[in-house]
């Protein structure tokens, strides 16, 4: 078990270090030349370095403190001593990192230096780190006032493009937000995956023949629900089971079609799956014997 989670958490800093490699790419090779800037803590330094002519990796770390010391208070010791490992590499990375112009279109500087910034955030959030306080202020007014992490980092980066525009210029700025925009996409793409699941519930009559065209058309596991009584648009119905089950959003289609071959009234409820672990999914059932085949 030990050498188990010593393999862990070298594969997690290993991460980490790429996660931070990709990130001074994106600042160092992309936004710093042209005076771009992205959102959150970082945007703040590069914003002041672009004013002030202060070295970005000293402001990095000097804006960091105030919010990696509110972290200590909000989130675990862990992940404020892994943030302080990653701001402090990603710091060096950019004071000692030399790229020579790679393109001077704005478009692909905005694009690119958000696409290698947001896939390094995501690959250090996916490793219990941050590279970027704002997330941890988020985190804090969250538990504190109720109000959602998405919205504490929007109205943050808002006053920040806005004294962009007006300490720099309205073109910066919005580049800055394309960046932003590209950044956050990526990250969030890095942290939740490729793959889009959805959940589904089916409330049906004829749920044994839907059950068994599930797993033979689709091949996805489920879960059924033992239901007393309803009342619906068929009037009445009594015992029996409601199904549960996971789909890729490429499925969704051949799902509904299934169901509606038998059940055209059938009540299904969908909604979105961020995260799912464990199962049957991905077509792991064997839909000749209805048997999970094993992960290769």
């Amino acid at each position: 078990m030990k050498h188990i989670k010593s393999i862990k958490i070298i594969s997690e800093y290993v991460q980490i270090i790429l996660g931070i490699i990709l990130a001074s790419i994106g600042l160092k090779a992309f936004l710093l030349p042209n005076g771009f800037l992205d959102g959150g803590v970082t945007g703040i330094a590069l914003l002041v370095s672009s004013v002030l002519d202060i070295n970005v990796s000293a402001l990095l770390i000097l804006f960091s403190i105030p919010f990696l010391i509110l972290g200590f208070y909000t989130v675990s010791r862990r992940i404020v001593i892994k943030s302080i490992i990653s701001i402090l590499g990603l710091a060096l990375f950019i004071h000692f990192e030399n790229f020579s112009t790679i393109t001077e279109d704005k478009l692909l500087i905005s694009i690119f230096g958000g696409l290698f910034l947001g896939a390094g955030i995501g690959i250090a959030i996916r490793n219990g780190s941050v590279l970027d306080g704002s997330e941890i202020l988020g985190i804090y007014l969250n538990d504190k006032y109720g109000i959602s992490i998405g919205q504490i980092i929007l109205v943050f980066n808002i006053i920040l493009f806005s004294v962009t525009a007006l300490v720099l210029s309205a073109e910066v700025a919005l580049y800055s937000i394309l960046t932003y925009i590209v950044t956050a996409k990526v990250t969030d793409l890095v942290i939740e995956g490729f793959e889009d699941f959805i959940g589904v519930t089916i409330v049906s009559k004829k749920y044994e023949a839907i059950e068994i065209a599930i797993m033979e058309e689709l091949g996805t596991g489920m879960t059924l629900y033992k239901g007393t009584r309803g009342v619906g648009s068929s009037g009445k119905t009594e015992d029996f089971d409601i199904i549960h089950t996971i789909v890729n959003r490429i499925d969704i289609k051949k799902m509904y079609r299934v169901v509606d071959k038998i059940d055209p009234k059938a009540f299904i409820v969908e909604f979105d799956v961020n995260t799912v672990k464990g199962g049957v999914l991905r077509h792991y059932l064997d839909k000749k014997k209805n048997k999970i085949i094993p992960r290769l």
